[in-house]
């Protein structure tokens, strides 16, 4: 018996991506939501898991109804409020969430090295810097991955990223603090994603870039992870656990 997979915002640009991915990894569409067809519940009632890469604003109640449909949740969606986070932290204790910033492979592996870098790279004499560029249509700075990038570093050097980051610097903004981690947004033309973690010494530089030249990739990832999901129990998981580097 094959899974089947619900799509939340199935008209998007990474719905119709996921739609193609879902029967190439051999499960099964169940449908999808759309401004048409907006019923969440239902096409949960029908579904093994829901893949959601939709809105923000839409988090809270979209959280609320998955614990209550008892269905795996695979939660892309960037730009979440702590108040959103908790939300999704609290239907974790319901039913099994994969949220990620980013389900590319290569970039989780990027994530598991920046976090080893900011141990080892000592925060008085390397500064971190994280610059992310995107196609101009993109809504939130910095991206989620790039503040992935920031928690990781942070998490490394044993500090929480609100206590040190620094973002957006205009004007006479008076000498670069000792263990900020800075950020850098970049907006223009249709660029998918590329990020660079810059560990900036006196004596050297250290460089970590990732670039995407394809949302397949996050739509891969997504459906990996749907197939991971619907065999676990409820909790709260990244994309850590479903390449068993957690």
């Amino acid at each position: 018996m094959t899974t089947t997979i619900g799509i939340a915002g199935i008209t998007g640009r990474m719905g119709r991506l996921l739609a193609e991915e879902i029967p190439a990894a051999g499960a099964t569409l169940s449908g999808g939501t759309s401004r048409a067809n907006p019923d969440l519940a239902a096409l949960a009632a029908q579904s093994d898991v829901i893949i959601d890469f939709t809105n923000a604003a839409a988090v809270r109640s979209t959280a609320a109804v998955m614990a209550a449909s008892g269905k795996a949740w695979i939660l892309g969606t960037s730009g979440l409020s702590p108040a959103d986070e908790a939300a999704v932290e609290a239907a974790a204790r319901h039913i099994p969430v994969v949220y990620a910033s980013n389900f590319s492979a290569g970039v989780n592996l990027v994530l598991a090295l920046a976090e080893r870098m900011g141990a080892a790279l000592p925060a008085e004499t390397y500064d971190a810097e994280i610059v992310e560029m995107h196609h101009r249509q993109k809504v939130d700075a910095p991206s989620g991955t790039a503040i992935g990038m920031g928690r990781a570093v942070a998490k490394g050097r044993g500090v929480k990223l609100d206590d040190v980051i620094e973002s957006g610097r205009h004007g006479h903004t008076g000498p670069r603090k000792t263990g900020a981690i800075g950020f850098a947004a970049l907006r223009g033309g249709q660029v998918v994603g590329e990020h660079s973690l810059i560990f900036a010494a006196a004596s050297e530089h250290i460089v970590l870039t990732h670039r995407a030249f394809d949302r397949r990739t996050f739509a891969a990832g997504a459906v990996r992870a749907a197939l991971w999901a619907v065999t676990r129990p409820s909790g709260f998981y990244s994309m850590m656990d479903v390449l068993g580097m957690a």
